[in-house]
């Protein structure tokens, strides 16, 4: 950040709009601090209660952990036992200990034990977080979701993770899903900091080549989210179920600005240890942005960005999803300070205006997770508040350089080393 120095006026260089994205991320850590369970972390209501029901889940365990870990990382106090709280419970309950890898919850029911790629890339971004932010246990976590990554999901052959399993790993899904290898990719980033070993980046190249630099390319650059075992796009998954939360029909706007950011990341990752990088990952990642923007935003008449889109381009979902918004703002300020372009400063204030007038809910704490067509609080897909990740690292990633990954770029400013 000290050497972004645009020819215009900015709002990552102006202390005001810097404060302001510290003070909205103590906000949101301080409501996500009841999702506290014996097994982990559950999932907050719209008034951030644990409800009767509640159950800690391998998802928002790793989250919160990762998120925990970097509030702890910038000397936030209050963090550090919620953080071993979630390493033990991913080392404990959450961890199947007979034929390893993680299920989705504690305690699962028989038809609840299958292991996913999705879940497997948190735990492990989860572990690298908590090993940078030294706490205890968090090297043996790491070990562990290694191991499981290497042995199970990783499919040198494909360059890609491979997504799910039965419970003793010898029933394989017949499915490959852009989702799980993104997260992938986000996690070894994450990964090749906290064990300093460059083979995490050249996976996540393989990844980002195959699904981004291949596939989204030859659909106008919106991500193709579903496919079979060979990697052949699956056009009609999930048509009669248009608004699952993980596996959405059609297109999703908001993974084309995740990809776009991770892209950006993962060039300056390389760059910074002096690897061979391709040019086209930063003009990827612009026309990410650009197409997502292009056909994501204001489509139907109201302001904000659809859920999903169908192969033309055209809404299907209108729900507006506070993870979307969240991602759009962070890609938006990655692009303006890899680029410098006056277009993305003006993308990432309307993302941020959109967000504090309907998002924000300075009422009950948090943000809305979930909008409707008219911008009105939903609860369609997404009841409740149980995600702090998405709009804790929205607030964190403009304050942060592209590299290295964000608990590992934190860790630096509380601690610089000398040059």
């Amino acid at each position: 950040m000290d050497t972004f120095q645009p020819a215009f006026s900015s709002w990552l260089n102006a202390p005001a709009h810097q404060q302001w994205l510290a003070a909205e991320g103590l906000r949101l850590l301080a409501f996500a601090k009841a999702s506290k369970l014996p097994d982990g972390f559950g999932n907050l209501d719209e008034l951030g209660r644990l409800p009767a029901n509640a159950r800690a889940e391998t998802m928002n365990t790793a989250r919160m952990t990762h998120s925990f870990a970097m509030a702890h990382i910038q000397g936030l106090p209050g963090f550090a036992e919620l953080v071993d709280h979630g390493v033990q419970a991913l080392m404990g309950p959450l961890r199947d200990a007979e034929h390893g890898g993680w299920f989705a919850t504690a305690n699962p029911a028989e038809n609840e034990t299958g292991k996913a790629a999705y879940l497997h890339a948190f735990v492990a971004l989860a572990a690298s977080s908590a090993v940078v932010a030294q706490r205890p246990g968090a090297e043996a976590l790491l070990n562990e979701a290694v191991r499981v990554i290497d042995e199970r999901f990783w499919c040198e052959e494909e360059g890609a993770m491979r997504e799910s399993f039965n419970r003793d790993w010898r029933e394989e899904e017949a499915y490959r899903g852009a989702n799980s290898n993104m997260h992938a990719t986000e996690a070894f980033l994450a990964l090749a900091d906290a064990t300093d070993d460059p083979r995490w980046l050249v996976r996540a190249l393989r990844i980002v080549e195959r699904v981004i630099h291949g596939h989204a390319a030859a659909n106008d650059y919106m991500v193709v989210e579903h496919f079979d075992r060979d990697w052949q796009p699956l056009r009609e998954y999930n048509h009669d179920n248009p608004a699952d939360g993980f596996r959405p029909y059609g297109t999703t706007p908001g993974h084309g600005f995740e990809w776009a950011r991770l892209l950006l990341h993962l060039e300056a990752a390389r760059v910074q240890i002096g690897m061979l990088t391709p040019g086209w990952l930063a003009q990827d990642a612009q026309k990410l942005f650009d197409q997502n923007c292009r056909h994501g935003w204001d489509v139907d008449g109201a302001p904000g960005i659809v859920y999903t889109l169908d192969w033309d381009n055209r809404a299907v979902v209108r729900h507006r999803l506070h993870w979307v918004h969240a991602e759009a703002a962070a890609a938006a300020s990655a692009l303006l300070k890899r680029t410098d372009e006056a277009q993305y400063e003006a993308w990432y204030r309307r993302f941020w205006e959109f967000c504090d007038k309907h998002f924000i809910d300075r009422c009950n704490g948090s943000w809305h997770h979930e909008l409707d067509p008219q911008n009105r609080p939903s609860a369609d897909i997404w009841p409740g508040k149980p995600d702090l990740y998405h709009a804790w690292q929205a607030v964190l990633i403009p304050r942060l350089p592209l590299a290295p990954s964000m608990a590992s770029a934190l860790a630096r400013l509380s601690d610089p080393a000398p040059v």
